[in-house]
Parts: C-alpha cells; structure tokens; sequence
C-alpha cells in the first residue's frame, strides 16, 4: 500500500475543506502550501487587472514565495495537489511548490475547486515544474463531496 499525501493551497478556504475531507476519506496526510505573504481579499479580485492575483497569472513566470518547504515529499508515493482553478489553469503558486521538492517517480493526482470551470490546461502547465513526475487530471471536487466520494476517487489512484 503506497503512503499518501494531499497537499492544498486554498486562498479562500473552499479548497481546505475539500482536501481535509479527501485526507480523512483517503488516510492520507495533509498539507498546506501556504504563501509566504497571505492573499488578501483584495489581491484575489480577478476583475482588478492590478490585483495580485490577476497580475501573477498573467505572468508565466511568477513563483510566489512559499512560507516554508518542509513538507516531507520523499515519505510518499502518491501526492495528491489541491487548488482553486485561476484563470483555466493552477495558480503560480503550484508551480512553486512543485519545484521547491524532488518530485522524481512520484504520480501526482491534481484535484481542484472551481467557480465554473474545468481544469483548462492545468496539467500542461504545471508539468514542467516536476518533469520527473507523472501528473494526473484528477477531478473537480467542488460542493461537499461525501466521504464514499471521496474515496472512490482516491482509489481511482
């Protein structure tokens, strides 16, 4: 039986609710990719095109900086990244985390919360930061998927 993680970054809290569940019904760990300087309401108003948010989406580079690494990422063999979908795809703040670790020969399952949208192409983009990796779509888990749910998904991997 491989050793699990779900590792979440949630700006608002939708997605912490939906990775503690997914945790409880999988047995795995949690973590929280937490940003070294916190969002604010304000830097998540996707219709400001000055905002934080909107300013590091549409920049491909930006790499916010995470307020730690100390996520044991070589105890697993499965991980499971949770995020609120931006802009179609994963915010840059995924791409910090994934290249903060040594990801090599682990199979990465994404789950996401959304407003309204599908993953878009959140595995292409997010790829390139763990290349040694096997990233999988894993699911839109958005509302308050049930337990049976839940696992069900996460057996799926």
């Amino acid at each position: 039986m491989s050793k699990k993680l779900v590792a979440y970054f949630s700006a608002s809290g939708t997605t912490a609710a939906v990775a503690k569940s997914l945790a409880k019904a999988a047995g795995a760990d949690l973590y929280e990719i937490k940003p070294a300087v916190p969002y604010t309401r304000a830097d998540l108003n996707w219709m400001d095109k000055q905002s934080r948010s909107s300013v590091e989406m549409r920049d491909k580079s930006s790499r916010p900086a995470l307020a730690d690494t100390d996520a044991a990422i070589a105890a697993y063999d499965t991980i499971f990244i949770g995020f609120p979908i931006w802009w179609y795809i994963a915010p840059t703040i995924i791409n910090t985390f994934l290249e903060a670790y040594d990801f090599s020969g682990k199979k990465i399952v994404l789950f996401a919360t959304s407003g309204g949208s599908g993953f878009g192409k959140a595995v292409a983009s997010l790829q390139p930061s763990a290349p040694q990796a096997t990233i999988a779509e894993g699911a839109v888990l958005n509302g308050r998927p049930n337990e049976a749910k839940l696992k069900a998904f996460a057996e799926k991997f």
